[in-house]
């Protein structure tokens, strides 16, 4: 009965017409990184509510410091995405069991890492990044919560990059659902009743996601098959730990150096005051919405095109990478244009503050309006990834909107120094990055059928 109620969750992605899959494969994780963003959203809503634009200034000068610390970590379940999706397309059971377990280890030893690095680090990375004086404790109070909660965290993004291989991405939106409805419903007991502020909002995201990484263990440990994760067999396989680290530590790495650009970013955001900074995280995270539902093209194109991959199946990958951007355009235009149009109702859901609004429909219009375009360019590093290229799509992006984002800060920037100023180096960096990635997909491709056809 387990082995026909496990079977439903996946998706054969080697076989038969690919749009309805790639749009059932998508949903799911296009609601579930919806929900992942509603746990801050409803920190940000709160605390701009109920505590006032500092706390809200607060909450969201954190994010870009807390992917820069996590980015290398959460790139390894890229690693663990490819090598077993990977491995099952091929039907190596070992190997798929062996990357389980691996995986799992892997997610806890780094979630307590990541717990020594935020707690010693918040206060004085914060200073660093210029952090206003009247913002500072509160941040830091923030980020060290957060970050008491990482294994738990780690635990998730290990254990949905497993199931996304196998074409499960319905039971991680199920379990983030349950909890998302515990983390709002911890915020507004934490802030509104205990009036605890930033703390109340860190501890209901680091308890919600302590559930979901629950949950998530219990679906692997109850599942049948190759990808059953027995607790009392978590061992780190050299040979698997080394694989995952060629495909994943690039991927981490490239987050990392992106978060640099978009922390020097943030500094030049914080020397406009808190005004600007609070409607500057209450546009992020209405972007953030449309990022996340683009973002679930680009695990598709990751997971359909490693299965396929490693099945042999080549002339599928094409298909992909098209369907893929098609339905990247369609989502990234929609959505992005639609929230720069209903951008002044939206931004008042965070704040009533006419001069944090203002701020706010600045950063949708330049940031926000374009956004397909990093949709695009995410689509084509996924399928890049899928057929086992990590470093060059890497060294791109690195290149094309890192180095150029930092340049255009010391140099542009500081000729201009508006807001719009800072904005536009987005989209202008992710329609060069594109076209650089459109090229190198061009190149692996072909390098690729030659390879087969030699074989």
């Amino acid at each position: 009965m387990e082995g026909k109620q496990q079977k439903k969750y996946e998706i054969d992605m080697c076989e038969g017409p690919l749009l309805g899959k790639i749009l059932l494969f998508a949903l799911p994780l296009m609601l579930s990184g919806v929900l992942q963003l509603l746990f801050n959203a409803a920190d940000v809503i709160v605390v701009g509510r109920f505590t006032g634009h500092e706390a809200l200034a607060a909450v969201g000068s954190t994010g870009a410091l807390i992917n820069l610390l996590i980015n290398i970590f959460i790139g390894l379940s890229v690693g663990t995405n490819v090598l077993a999706a990977n491995y099952y397309g091929a039907r190596k059971e070992r190997q798929v069991s062996e990357t389980v377990h691996t995986s799992v280890l892997t997610s806890l030893i780094s979630g307590c890492i990541l717990i020594v690095i935020g707690l010693f680090l918040a206060k004085p990375l914060l200073t660093l990044m210029g952090t206003p004086a009247d913002v500072l404790d509160q941040a830091a109070l923030y980020m060290r919560i957060y970050f008491l909660g990482m294994p738990v965290i780690m635990l998730y993004n290990f254990g949905s990059a497993i199931l996304r291989a196998i074409g499960d991405t319905r039971r991680p939106l199920y379990f983030l659902l349950l909890a998302g409805i515990i983390n709002v419903c911890l915020n507004l007991l934490f802030v509104i009743r205990f009036g605890m502020g930033v703390a109340g909002v860190a501890l209901a995201t680091v308890i919600s996601q302590a559930v979901s990484a629950g949950l998530i263990v219990h679906a692997l440990t109850a599942s049948e098959g190759c990808f059953r994760l027995d607790l009392r067999k978590l061992h780190i396989y050299p040979a698997r730990l080394k694989q995952m680290i060629r495909i994943g530590l690039p991927a981490g790495m490239q987050g990392a150096i992106f978060s640099i650009s978009n922390v020097l970013i943030q500094s030049s955001i914080n020397s406009f005051g808190s005004v600007a900074m609070a409607g500057s995280t209450a546009a992020s995270n209405i972007e953030g919405f449309v990022y996340t539902a683009m973002n679930s093209l680009h695990q598709t194109s990751l997971s359909f095109t490693s299965q396929n991959y490693g099945a042999g199946k080549i002339g599928r990958i094409n298909r992909i990478l098209l369907l893929c951007l098609a339905s990247v355009s369609v989502v990234g235009i929609v959505l992005g244009n639609g929230a720069y149009l209903f951008g002044r109702q939206l931004l008042s859901i965070y704040s009533s503050d006419p001069q944090v609004i203002s701020y706010g429909l600045i950063r949708l219009a330049y940031v926000c309006a374009p956004y397909f375009t990093c949709g695009a360019m995410d689509v084509f590093v996924g399928s890049l990834r899928g057929m086992g290229y990590s470093v060059m799509p890497m060294l791109v992006s690195l290149t094309g909107a890192c180095a150029f984002r930092v340049l255009w800060i010391f140099t542009v920037f500081r000729w201009s120094h508006t807001l719009e100023t800072l904005f536009i180096s987005y989209v202008i960096s992710w329609v060069l990055t594109a076209s650089v990635h459109a090229v190198c997909y061009c190149f692996a491709i072909r390098r690729l059928k030659r390879s087969r056809a030699a074989s």
